[in-house]
């Protein structure tokens, strides 16, 4: 049976670029959400969320290759190049076709379809860009990063909604262990914060509307939490087989261990409030692992400020945890970079590394008020200091659904 282990990491976050930074950014408690300045909201009725602001893709791709392509493949591109870096793969030397690119995203480039569809309307179909469809289509971060790298390997963009990058990550984990390739770049980009999703969330009151306090509208499992803070981003891992790993001499981070993954089956967007699906993938990874409930020291949670997932999310960990439960130290990054999407999963696991790798697990911002229904062993204030040797990642999406990847220290 192969192993499997990380060993780089590129995120792109709202609150910093690059691994260093995006650690220290999380171990400060640092906030990315505040009012949206980088384009014109119209009349929607939110006007915040967490933005990447002073991106240059130029710093990552050629003048001509960054105006063929969507914001969503320049973060891909960007978050790729840093993961590739960290990792110090010689790429050149790998067996191309033994390395492959999984990355996802839920929406695509949504900015390149709304701004060709307005084009069309005002214009005429003549004046359509032949980059339209490679711009827009979801695949083509995946293509792009092949491109750059020469991954010949497997290569597939999952599309599952805010699962999107966790699910990424666990079928790259599939396939190293089936032998289909010895590295993959995996993960998700997303650049849907934009005024058109924005208007389509708030249009479903899945938006937080705190709007006179911008900072501490992402509340996860907090009593007064109403809606999610959406964010924009990019994280890319390096998983790798771990004979491969060790026989270059590389740094890693943790070990992969357990992928779960289900479909509620229910409802197009709202979870199942008995949470069955999500504690059937959690203990799907668990058993993988080899885990039981008491071996488990940390979740970084899906917790998205939503009432009912944050509710759903908490009777699904108490349920396998039991007793337990009050010590499995959980915390969710999107109090600080908002709900990336098709990103989230990947950001959070690299938060998760950061827990493994340096004993540490960062504070949830902006929970102030318990709420009974989501009693559970919240981490707040300047975060903890504690050995980390196992834990969850928690992403779940529209359409029902679930995943959950568990990583442990390597030994």
């Amino acid at each position: 049976m192969r192993r499997v282990v990380i060993t780089g990491v590129g995120p792109l976050s709202p609150v910093a670029t690059g691994k260093d930074a995006y650690w220290q950014a999380l171990r400060e408690g640092k906030n990315g959400i505040g009012p949206i300045t980088t384009f014109d909201l119209g009349d929607c009725p939110v006007t915040f969320g967490a933005e990447i602001k002073d991106f240059q893709p130029t710093r990552w791709m050629d003048g001509k290759e960054a105006k063929r392509s969507d914001r969503v493949i320049q973060f891909a591109v960007a978050a790729a190049a840093m993961a590739v870096e960290d990792s110090g793969l010689d790429t050149a030397a790998l067996d191309p076709y033994k390395f492959g690119v999984y990355i996802g995203s839920g929406q695509g480039g949504i900015e390149t379809s709304f701004n060709s569809f307005k084009t069309m309307m005002e214009k005429g179909s003549k004046r359509i860009s032949p980059y339209f469809i490679p711009m827009m289509i979801s695949n083509m971060s995946t293509a792009y990063v092949a491109i750059r790298f020469k991954a010949k390997g497997p290569n597939l963009c999952v599309v599952t909604a805010c699962a999107t990058s966790l699910h990424s990550m666990g079928e790259a984990y599939h396939a190293i262990l089936r032998g289909d390739a010895d590295v993959i770049l995996a993960g998700g980009t997303e650049a849907a914060l934009r005024a058109i999703s924005i208007a389509g969330f708030a249009s479903m009151k899945a938006l937080s509307t705190r709007m006179d306090s911008p900072e501490t509208a992402s509340r996860p499992f907090d009593l007064n939490r109403d809606g999610f803070v959406m964010g924009e981003g990019a994280g890319v891992l390096v998983l790798e087989d771990l004979e491969h790993a060790k026989a270059r001499g590389a740094h890693i981070y943790a070990e992969f261990v357990g992928y779960g993954t289900s479909c509620d089956a229910g409802h197009i967007t709202a979870p199942d409030e008995e949470a069955a699906g999500a504690i059937y993938a959690t203990r799907r990874a668990m058993d993988m692992a080899g885990w039981k409930p008491g071996d488990v020291d940390h979740i970084n949670a899906h917790g998205t400020s939503t009432p009912l997932n944050d509710r759903t999310e908490a009777l699904m960990i108490k349920t396998i945890f039991g007793a337990h439960t009050k010590n499995v130290a959980v915390n969710s990054t999107k109090s600080m970079i908002g709900h990336c999407l098709g990103a989230a999963g990947a950001l959070e696991t690299i938060a998760t590394l950061q827990a493994i790798e340096q004993g540490y697990v960062h504070p949830t911002l902006n929970y102030e008020t318990p709420d009974p229904a989501c009693d559970l062993n919240i981490v707040t204030g300047r975060g903890v200091e504690r050995p980390i040797e196992r834990a969850l990642v928690n992403s779940f999406g529209f359409g029902g659904h679930n995943g959950v990847l568990a990583f442990q220290k390597y030994v």
